[in-house]
């Protein structure tokens, strides 16, 4: 299978519920529990939906801030591990930064969209070039249906190419 097949198939499987479901069952409980679904992903873009229910609300009725976190290092994540699907020697990635801005209270469903999706295909591919590590830092916004901006957070994430193994 060439690379862009096998980011094609992690693609069709982040985009699928079930698969999607089971592995934030097994590997992020947290993420299961809150609802938390991958509902585009693309190299250059991924959206997420978070929904403001009971077991996501602080005390104050609006969505507490973990969650929206969550949600959204996910818009940021997944295209992250679609870009190092596939390579060998692996790519070790990891968020080395973080920050958000909260503008409104969410009381309802969020989505969180992040268009930098290219900027993570080039830093993975100067570091497979150079064998050095690379960062970049991602935004993702989370808006409401009715278009209103709730957050905005800010991921800077590091990739480092794994050494061969003989």
């Amino acid at each position: 299978m060439t690379l862009s097949q096998l980011q094609e198939r992690y693609r069709k499987r982040m985009l699928n519920v079930w698969l999607f479901r089971s592995f934030l069952f097994f590997k992020i409980p947290l993420g299961w529990a809150s609802g938390m679904k991958v509902i585009a992903l693309e190299s250059d873009h991924a959206t997420t939906t978070v929904a403001h229910r009971w077991l996501n609300q602080n005390p104050f009725r609006s969505m507490y801030f973990a969650v929206m976190a969550m949600a959204a290092e996910l818009s940021t994540g997944a295209i992250a591990l679609m870009a190092i699907e596939g390579i060998k020697p692996g790519i070790a990635s990891i968020i080395v930064g973080m920050d958000g801005e909260f503008v409104k209270r969410a009381t309802t469903r969020v989505k969180f969209t992040c268009a930098e999706g290219n900027k993570v295909f080039e830093a993975v591919e100067k570091c497979m070039a150079s064998g050095e590590s690379e960062t970049v830092k991602l935004r993702t916004e989370g808006i409401t249906a009715d278009g209103t901006v709730v957050a905005v957070f800010h991921f800077t994430w590091s990739f480092k190419q794994r050494q061969k193994k003989y």
